[in-house]
């Protein structure tokens, strides 16, 4: 049986079936759309931890404002992803959560009211071709982005006695 944390439109973990030892399914979506196509498959004592640290960071308002406050957010994605000489794209980069994500490209950013979330996929083997190179938005309040993760990590920690 999956349990959902949060909502797909905005940001949602769902928790899966057990797998292998110390193994977990778990799918994101952001902005509706489903961000784990390609591995969804999760080592519990690495993902708890991206989950609690990132919850962490967020909860302490430990992200930088928008970057460009005149630009849209798939302006905004272009330019970060287009600035490879410098180090500055690397403040946005809080989702990369290792393999499960890695077919995704994001920046997370604060603006106002909203935890803004900017992503596009690269890989070819995207499930929905129409998806591959277009930037997607999703906002959520940074409050409801910590509880989302800290829920799903202590159902993950509970689990992680189990085997």
């Amino acid at each position: 049986m999956t349990q959902r944390f949060g909502d797909r439109a905005r940001f949602c973990v769902e928790i899966g079936e057990i797998t292998p030892p110390s193994m977990r399914t778990v799918d994101l979506w952001a902005g509706g759309k489903w961000l784990t196509t390609d591995d969804n498959t999760v080592f519990l004592p690495v993902f708890i931890n991206f989950l609690r640290s990132t919850a962490a960071q967020v909860d302490r308002r430990d992200v930088s404002p928008c970057p460009f406050p005149e630009r849209s957010p798939e302006e905004i994605f272009r330019l970060l992803y287009a600035d490879d000489e410098t180090d500055f794209r690397e403040q946005f980069w809080l989702l990369h959560w290792g393999e499960t994500v890695d077919n995704v490209t994001s920046y997370v950013y604060l603006d106002g009211d909203d935890l803004v979330i900017v992503f596009s996929f690269w890989r070819a083997d995207r499930p929905i071709p129409e998806d591959l190179g277009k930037v997607f938005v999703a906002r959520i309040p940074p409050d409801e982005f910590v509880v989302v993760l800290e829920q799903a990590a202590d159902l993950l920690d509970q689990t992680t006695g189990v085997f």
